[in-house]
């Protein structure tokens, strides 16, 4: 079994908890109440894509993701 790393960016939402979702999973989002639940959540919904691409014979993205805060005066 292959390892793989992808980075997962949690927002918190308005109405509480948090939204879960990896940049280099185009669509691959999930949620939770806690960071703990979101990261875990996450976490499944990941194993469930690269599952998905495996069984269609389709590669697995390799993350390539650059992260660089910007600042910006309004």
């Amino acid at each position: 079994m292959t390892k793989h790393h992808f980075t997962v960016v949690l927002e918190r939402e308005v109405e509480g908890g948090f939204h879960a979702f990896c940049p280099a999973l185009k669509g691959c989002h999930s949620e939770g109440d806690t960071i703990e639940e979101a990261v875990s959540n996450a976490r499944e919904a990941i194993e469930a894509y690269l599952e998905s691409l495996t069984a269609r014979g389709e590669p697995i993205p390799v993350e390539d993701l650059l992260i660089k805060p910007i600042e910006v005066a309004v």
